[in-house]
């Protein structure tokens, strides 16, 4: 008898599925075939008309009841309807009000969110009701428990004497978590992804760190929500004791705000703002900082930094496009940079620009006009040649590739005009009109074993003097460049150490030819000289910029081998060497007087190598070495070891020689590590992956110390610790760096992270990750979890 009652019911409830089939077979026979479509994906929100429409499936060791009346399930009893499922101790479910109730271990999972405790009454078809001292998990990785939760719809809940963590619930009925959230009153709000609660309250083990009296609503997803952003605080021996309390404003989905007011006992209250927009086609950025008092300067303090950009496309090929930049950087004082180094570093450097350009582009044609106009912020100690303004540069360029009797050819043209200007007593010349142009004709020949690229080029440039230089109102110069550029590649395969390879053997040869022209008279607007390393061995220019055009008559050999993995195509190990040989003395300087000591008509070698051992270790090694002294002039030495994620030690060694008489040279050793101190008692933690750490209570230590031997000092240090609670994670950081060559700033960093919710304190993230190589944070950004990885 209650065999046939539970199948009478379930074909009662699932009798809108049965009329479905019945139409559809209808069709069939009328000659309308059927199309079944596959689809990989499984919904992640089902709609509302499936909701109601879905079958209900029912199981348990005993049912009573009247067939599309009443239904009562007893042990191990279960209910599923589309994403809800129910199950407990004892089921009792009214089909005409879609009412059911709950008792004895009652557990029900909705949409990856699972609710259990000990009493249920819920409506099945718009999910109101309420539960009875439950304990919750989101699908997101929080829980809790509360005296009551009311479910008022699909998209809302309120819940009493609530409690909110992160943390992993232990089996103990004594277990407490580390921290938590507890609230008088919480209403969660999944439609508009935002919650409020009421008299919030964090605890910390045993200690209240934050209470919020009366109501303060927070977000129930990434989306955006104005409110008060967690405080972070500093210490430093710059400012004092330092206290932020940012306030975000959402003011549109493509545009938002943060208001920062940052307290310093040292200095006083500086007020920040940075907003951001995105439109359909252009973006940008502005920051603004404002102390309107200095106690130390008594002087007003600001800065301001604005980066734009953005396009207009015509919508017609032969127009083309047209495109803008806009980076606007300015402080009000040469000190700025040194007495606020945790502001923006654009905002925190000795050469800041306003630099304003307009593009455009159509096919193989470009052309730009551009403003730009530097900030110069000197030291008295350490005082620096501002560089030129560019009030204006018009640049144009036009390029094409075509074959001519089946010979490849290339040829492109570059104009550019630029006025420059400066202060003549800072930079000892004239400011003057250029106008620049390249002509370039090549023909590439490439083929799988090698290549061929002869080059012509013409350069021509005039110069209009704002006042007489050298004796002159204008001076010009033209000069061609003729270059070919070849090489091969030859493979094989090898073995080495019982390992498979494909070893290449790749020689290179680089010829350039450019006559002398006297440069003497001209002035040196843009131009300096090309360090020596292997890209630059292999140009034409040993300047750059295009004031200066050295006259040459060398060739340059180099010569690569590289072991490759057959299957893969990964390099394991590459070898090279390159060196120049002249055939004629260089004439042309920067200054443009007669060069005091001539070069070596066979220059320094340049050899590196390369090893990937392993994905562990990684070696890479470089030096400038003079053969007639039989010395490295520089030299550059890293090594990396990296056996697992969250173990990591680098080190490198960096040696560049005196050049002249007045260089003292440099000599430096930098090391940089993160790696679990656990590891000293055999504690090795758990392979969870990268951005999820390795297992709670463990302490890493963190760092990079540079140490310079020339000057015999600590150039910059980076020291500190993590421990990763789980749930939580603390930290502390130690930074001392030199901001002149005779003064420091030091500063200690404390965070607090409550895995999932937010950080507390002074952020120390961005300075672990650009100072230590390779780090990895123990906590980083996952995929959202689907509804399927927490189904019952």
């Amino acid at each position: 008898m209650r065999t046939a009652l539970a199948l009478q019911f379930f074909v009662g409830v699932g009798v809108c599925l049965g009329v479905q089939l019945g139409a559809s077979a209808q069709q069939a026979l009328a000659g309308d075939a059927l199309i079944l479509r596959a689809s990989p994906m499984l919904i992640e929100k089902p709609s509302p008309e499936s909701l109601r429409e879905a079958p209900a499936f029912v199981s348990g060791q005993s049912m009573t009841g009247q067939t599309d009346v009443r239904l009562v399930i007893e042990g191990s009893a279960q209910l599923r309807r589309g994403p809800v499922a129910v199950r407990a101790q004892r089921l009792d479910f009214e089909e005409t009000s879609q009412k059911l109730k709950g008792d004895g271990a009652v557990r029900v999972s909705r949409m990856g969110n699972v609710f259990s405790g000990q009493e249920l009454s819920l409506r099945m078809d718009t999910f109101e009701g309420f539960f009875i001292r439950p304990q919750y998990r989101f699908l997101g990785g929080g829980q809790g428990q509360a005296q009551r939760f009311d479910f008022q719809g699909q998209q809302r809940m309120t819940a009493q004497g609530v409690s909110y963590t992160t943390c992993e619930r232990d089996n103990e009925e004594s277990w407490k978590p580390p921290w938590e959230f507890t609230a008088d009153q919480m209403d969660f709000d999944f439609e508009a992804e935002a919650g409020r609660a009421q008299n919030l309250r964090l605890r910390f083990y045993d200690t209240t760190i934050l209470a919020w009296p009366g109501s303060i609503s927070f977000p129930l997803s990434d989306k955006r929500k104005s409110g008060v952003l967690p405080p972070t605080y500093a210490v430093d021996t710059i400012s004092g004791l330092t206290l932020s309390v940012p306030y975000y404003l959402d003011i549109a989905p493509n545009r938002d705000a943060t208001l920062t007011p940052t307290a310093m006992t040292k200095r006083g209250l500086d007020l920040g703002l940075e907003a951001r927009y995105l439109e359909r086609s252009n973006q940008g950025m502005l920051r603004l900082n404002f102390l309107p008092n200095d106690r130390i300067t008594h002087e007003q303090r600001w800065a301001y930094s604005l980066q734009n950009q953005g396009r207009l496309d015509t919508g017609v090929a032969s127009v083309g496009t047209l495109s803008y930049t806009v980076n606007l950087n300015r402080v009000s004082d040469d000190d700025y940079w040194r007495d606020f180094p945790r502001q923006n570093k654009a905002l925190t450097q000795r050469l800041l620009p306003s630099d304003v350009s307009l593009g455009w582009s159509a096919g193989q044609s470009q052309a730009s006009l551009r403003v730009l106009q530097w900030q110069t912020l000197q030291d008295v100690l350490s005082p620096i040649v501002p560089p030129y303004d560019r009030l204006p540069q018009l640049a144009a360029r036009h390029s094409r590739s075509f074959e001519l009797a089946q010979l490849p050819l290339q040829t492109s043209i570059d104009a550019d005009f630029t006025r420059f200007s400066a202060l003549r007593s800072l930079t000892s010349q004239t400011n003057a009109d250029r106008l620049y142009t390249r002509a370039q004709l090549s023909s590439p020949w490439v083929w799988p074993a090698g290549y061929f690229v002869p080059k012509l080029q013409l350069h021509a440039t005039q110069y209009s003097f704002e006042e007489v230089w050298r004796g002159q109102r204008s001076a010009g110069r033209s000069v061609p460049i003729l270059s070919a550029d070849s090489g091969l590649v030859f493979e094989r395969q090898s073995q080495f150490l019982g390992q498979s390879f494909l070893q290449t053997l790749e020689p290179r040869a680089f010829y350039v030819y450019t006559p002398w022209r006297d440069q003497s008279r001209l002035p040196n607007y843009d131009s300096a000289e090309n360090s020596f390393s292997f890209a630059t061995l292999f140009t034409e220019n040993s300047f750059v910029g295009n004031d200066r055009i050295a006259d040459t008559n060398l060739v340059t050999l180099g010569l690569t081998s590289r072991l490759l993995l057959p299957e893969t195509g990964s390099e394991m190990l590459r070898l090279g060497m390159a060196q120049r040989i002249r055939f004629a003395d260089q004439r042309v300087t920067l200054d443009g007087s007669p060069p005091a000591v001539q070069a070596e008509r066979i220059s320094d070698l340049m050899i590196g190598a390369t090893v990937n051992a392993s994905d562990r270790w990684a070696l890479d090694w470089i030096t400038q070495y003079n053969p007639k002294r039989g010395e490295s002039q520089r030299m550059a030495l890293s090594a990396r070891y990296h056996p697992s994620p969250y173990r990591l030690l680098s080190a490198a060694y960096r040696l560049q020689r005196p050049v002249t008489t007045n260089d003292t040279g440099s000599q430096q050793v930098d090391l940089g590590w993160q790696w679990p101190i656990n590891d000293l008692w055999g504690d090795r933690g758990q392979n969870l992956g990268p951005g999820r750490g390795q297992g709670g209570q463990r302490w890493y230590s963190v760092g990079r110390l540079n140490y310079s031997a020339t000057e015999g000092r600590l150039v910059d240090a980076v020291m500190g610790l993590e421990y990763d609670g789980c749930c939580w994670v603390g930290r502390a950081v130690y930074q001392r760096s030199y901001t002149s060559l005779a003064r420091t700033n030091s500063q200690i960093m404390l965070q607090l992270e409550f895995v999932g919710i937010s950080r507390i304190g002074h952020n120390p993230l961005g300075t672990l990750k650009s100072n230590i190589p390779r780090y990895q944070y123990l906590r980083d950004q996952v995929t959202p979890p689907s509804r399927y990885s927490n189904y019952d």
